[in-house]
C-alpha cells in the first residue's frame, strides 16, 4: 500500500464536478472559498511513488491510474489536496491531478476509503 486515506466531510457542492468525472479532495485545511466543493480527507504520507502501474481503490471499486500528475504526490503529502478524473487521460495537462481509468465514479461518502496500491 503505497497511501490511504479516509474521507471525513463532504462539502455541499462536491458533487458538482462529476458531471466532468471529477473529484477534488482537500485535507482539513481546505480554504474557506473551496471547502464546499471538496471531499474532506484526513493528510496521510505517501510511502512511495504513484504512477501508472498502481491502482485507486475506493471502498471496493477499483480503478487503474492512467497518468500521475507531477504534483499529485507532493500535494497529497502536504494538503492532502488532489484532483481525481475518471477520464482514462494520458497526458497529464494538470500537476495536481491523478488520471484514472474511464468508468462510472464510485460512490463517495462519509467514512469511504480511498486506497492506492
Amino acid at each position: 500500500m503505497i497511501y490511504q486515506t479516509k474521507i471525513k466531510g463532504i462539502g455541499n457542492e462536491a458533487a458538482a464536478f462529476e458531471t466532468e468525472k471529477m473529484v477534488i479532495l482537500f485535507g482539513d485545511n481546505a480554504p474557506e472559498e473551496l471547502v464546499d466543493f471538496c471531499y474532506i480527507v484526513d493528510i496521510n504520507e505517501v510511502n512511495g511513488d504513484i504512477t501508472e502501474e498502481n491502482v485507486l481503490k475506493v471502498d471496493d471499486t477499483e480503478y487503474k491510474i492512467t497518468k500521475v500528475g507531477s504534483a499529485v504526490r507532493k500535494n497529497l503529502n502536504d494538503l492532502g489536496h488532489i484532483t481525481l478524473k475518471f477520464d482514462g487521460s494520458e497526458n497529464a495537462e494538470q500537476s495536481g491531478t491523478l488520471y484514472l481509468e474511464d468508468k462510472a465514479l464510485p460512490e463517495f461518502k462519509e467514512n469511504s476509503i480511498l486506497t492506492i496500491q
